[in-house]
């Protein structure tokens, strides 16, 4: 389908409509103070419907709660349970490490040896969000080991080397695919041989449950989508969006997404509305708006633009998305908002800058990797920037989580929490 054509003007200044987020046509069960995975309470970067941000900031950005260094490493943290969850590389060993998130404080460390090294960048660290799952919480490392500690005192329960088991290859910047818990399962994107390209262990043991296809693995966190009242797994994977039934791993569905070369998967595929599906990525792939049912996706519109973004998963809100359109690596990268019906572009921000986005009270925060922090409200009519800041001097590629009312962000050597509340 061809798209329409964009609509290009800059946002408009401060004082203008006020944004509709509508975070509650979509609200989360999850109360504030709870961020337990990627993305937050159900992976598309809206916070708790309760969460509440303040409308401006001081000259000098939002209050600094702590600060504290971490090693090295992409991943942002998870809260969950009245704890903090990191994970990190310190010297030869990945480190999960539970902390107080008042204060930074650690309550606990666990860690694994690692070797890993990146065949592309100097990243040698995680890249995966520790996702928390009532008492235990799960890491997945950069050679392909998921972990399953207890989230009270970093008892290792269980354990598997998922690139060694299932002949999988580390990629350009190891294992990234944030793995997916439904049920007493843990489902994960290993890209392994001998169909192996997705898993799912059993959450109490850590035993194979089912092994499905061949596809290698995509940078992509897998999401639920129910259907019939049936839980099953939405997955884009190196070249292919799947759906997967969660019970038997029985593929559904799968048409290509994604190209050869040096090219990666990496937004989180989004549901925008119940039976429709968003994707989206860099390199010339683009995106694709589509609906799907058990069967079959049958694409509505897709295309090489207006929104094609390298890592940053868009955020839904009142039949629109809002995405940065762009790489880090090879600026610009421009804010967008297209109609999520149709495609059109309908504003758009130029050498916004690349970073990562969630939502929460009606308002969007930009993590920015230049290191600034951008909090505004948009609509369809544009966007109104509340307030600017610079709270890390380093790059901001770890995503953020919001907690509370407090902001958790790192940068390539420090963690810090920020007072953003209302």
């Amino acid at each position: 389908m061809k798209l329409l054509p964009p609509a290009r003007r800059r946002l408009p200044g401060a004082g203008f409509i006020a944004l509709v987020l509508s975070v509650l046509a979509r609200a989360p069960t999850s109360s504030a103070g709870e961020w337990p995975q990627i993305l937050g309470p159900e992976r598309n970067g809206i916070a708790a419907a309760d969460e509440r941000l303040a409308d401006s900031w001081p000259a000098a950005g939002p209050r600094p709660i702590w600060r504290r260094e971490v090693g090295t490493g992409y991943a942002g943290v998870a809260i969950a349970g009245g704890r903090g969850f990191l994970f990190h590389r310190l010297g030869d060993r990945e480190v999960t490490e539970a902390f107080d998130p008042a204060t930074g404080a650690t309550l606990w460390k666990a860690d694994q040896a690692t070797t890993f090294r990146p065949q592309v960048g100097g990243g040698d660290g995680p890249l995966c969000v520790p996702v928390v799952h009532g008492d235990r919480v799960l890491t997945f490392g950069a050679q392909g080991v998921l972990s399953c500690l207890d989230a009270a005192t970093g008892r290792r329960l269980w354990a598997r080397e998922t690139h060694r088991e299932f002949a999988a290859q580390e990629g350009y910047f190891g294992a990234g695919s944030t793995p997916l818990i439904v049920g007493n399962l843990v489902v994960v994107n290993v890209g392994g041989r001998r169909d192996a390209g997705v898993v799912a262990f059993a959450v109490d043991t850590g035993t194979t449950v089912w092994q499905k296809t061949s596809e290698p693995a995509s940078y992509s966190a897998p999401v639920l989508a129910t259907i019939g009242g049936e839980p099953h797994v939405l997955i884009v994977t190196r070249y292919a969006c799947l759906l997967l039934d969660a019970a038997a791993g029985d593929v559904r569905w799968q048409f290509p997404f994604g190209q050869r070369g040096p090219t990666v998967n990496a937004a989180t595929p989004i549901v925008p509305a119940a039976g429709r599906l968003f994707l989206t990525a860099a390199y010339g792939i683009g995106c694709v708006s589509a609906d799907f049912d058990r069967d079959a996706a049958r694409p509505r519109w897709q295309g090489a633009g207006p929104l094609a973004t390298q890592y940053c998963t868009p955020i839904a809100a009142a039949g629109h998305l809002y995405g940065i359109d762009g790489r880090d690596d090879v600026p610009p990268a421009d804010l967008v908002c297209i109609a999520e019906e149709t495609g059109r572009e309908v504003w758009r921000e130029q050498d916004f800058g690349y970073g990562t986005l969630l939502a929460a009270d009606g308002k969007l925060l930009a993590a920015k990797t230049d290191g600034e922090l951008v909090l505004m409200r948009a609509t369809p009519a544009g966007a109104d920037v509340l307030a600017r800041a610079r709270p890390l001097p380093g790059t901001l590629r770890a995503l953020p989580a919001l907690s509370a009312g407090r902001l958790y962000l790192r940068d390539d050597t420090s963690l810090t929490c920020l007072d953003v509340a209302r």
